[in-house]
Order: structure tokens, then C-alpha cells, then sequence
């Protein structure tokens, strides 16, 4: 596939994430706008669905869901994500219902291991391309009186495993293996090899190449 010179392709975000916006921007993305989807995602994981294949799956419905959005632009190029957490013992982690579950979640992960999954689903048209990223997490020994206090803040009540790294509980984490950015919410490395196949590069490695354009029609990195 290939884009209309004279249209160069745009980068629009199939998610309401602001880290993830902040993320992109942080690495020199320009961001056209974001579309809304046609319809709701259910993002409730299937009858033993396993964390590694929802979040793919959920990352490519936010996508179709997005690319079939009304009046898209022109060569609009879409990014949707998902991040799901495997506790300790493999199963998926969501958002907690209440306070009584994030409390739960934060003690199961106390002073063990534990899976972030993030998948990155990118399309343009029928041209759709998808990454999944793992990263392990160790949290510290998190007592009671500490648990309790974090879930008073309301942090964790929007987040998957009941914690934010970017937030209050990255001083809960002792170690990480494989990429913070991930755990974060989009894994940049990954999403940069992705854009690029479809004709988005950061502005600033676009201007040291002498381009004055944002988009361009090449597939292939530099």
C-alpha cells in the first residue's frame, strides 16, 4: 500500500489515554487529533481468556472500532493499546470494581513478581499492523496501613492492577525487567517501528533528515 504524495499521512489516537498521548508527544510525535469510535469496545476479557491474548484482541477492537469512526481525514494512520497485568499467579489483572478490590489486587502483588502486557494495534484502511510488549514487575512488601492509604487517594481505581508506575506507586517498585514505557502504557520502541511502516516518524528525526513535512511516503525506517 501506498500513500498519496500529496496527502501525507497523520497520526490520530484511537484512545483517551493522556499518558500515552504524553508519551508520543514526549518523543516527538505530532498528534492530528483523536478519533472517536463508532461503537463502545467491551474491554470484559472472555470466558478463560488468557491476559497475553485479550490484550491483543482488545487493542485491535479499539482499532476497528476507531478506523470505522466517521470523517476520518484523508491517510489518517490510527494507534489504539491495551495494558493488561498477570499477577503473580497468571491471571489477568483489570481495573478493580471498588476500593475492597484494589486492596485485594495491591496485596496479591505485595513483595512478588508480576507481568505487565501491553499490545499496540496501528492501521491505515484495511493495513493494520500489531506488537505486544512484556515487562515484569517486583513490587516491594506493601503493609496494610500502606495499601489502605494509596487506595484512599483514588489513584488506583482507574487503573489496571489498581496502580499507576507514572504515579503515588512507583515507589512500590524494587525492580522492572523490559521496558518502562510499556508499564507505563505504550511501549515507544515498539510503537516507533510500527508508525514507521506507515509513514510517521518524529518530527525531529523528520527535520534532521531535511524534510519540512510530517508525514512521508517511505514504509521503511532510515
Amino acid at each position: 500500500m501506498t500513500s498519496d504524495v500529496h496527502t501525507p499521512p497523520s497520526l490520530w489516537l484511537a484512545s483517551g489515554s493522556p499518558r500515552r498521548r504524553e508519551l508520543l508527544e514526549q518523543a516527538g510525535f505530532v498528534i492530528a487529533g483523536r478519533a472517536r469510535p463508532s461503537g463502545a469496545v467491551d474491554e470484559s476479557l472472555l470466558p478463560g481468556e488468557g491476559p497475553d491474548s485479550a490484550v491483543i484482541r482488545l487493542a485491535r477492537a479499539k482499532l476497528d472500532a476507531a478506523l470505522a469512526a466517521p470523517s476520518l481525514p484523508a491517510a489518517a494512520v490510527l494507534l489504539a493499546a491495551d495494558t493488561l497485568i498477570a499477577g503473580p499467579d497468571g491471571r489477568p489483572m483489570g481495573k478493580p470494581v471498588d476500593a475492597a478490590d484494589a486492596e485485594a489486587m495491591l496485596a496479591a502483588l505485595s513483595g512478588r513478581w508480576h507481568r505487565v502486557i501491553t499490545a499496540v494495534a496501528v492501521g491505515e484502511g484495511q493495513e493494520q499492523r500489531e506488537a505486544v510488549v512484556v515487562s515484569r514487575l517486583r513490587f516491594a512488601h506493601l503493609p496494610a496501613g500502606t495499601i489502605r492509604a494509596y487506595v484512599a487517594t483514588g489513584e488506583p481505581l482507574d487503573k489496571a492492577g489498581a496502580y499507576g508506575l507514572q504515579g503515588r506507586a512507583g515507589c512500590f517498585v524494587e525492580a522492572i525487567e523490559g521496558d518502562c514505557s510499556a508499564v507505563i502504557g505504550l511501549p515507544l520502541a515498539a510503537t516507533r517501528r510500527l508508525l514507521a511502516m506507515f509513514g510517521i516518524r518524529p518530527a525531529w528525526m523528520i527535520e534532521a533528515n531535511g524534510s519540512g513535512r510530517h508525514g512521508i511516503t517511505t514504509r521503511t525506517e532510515s
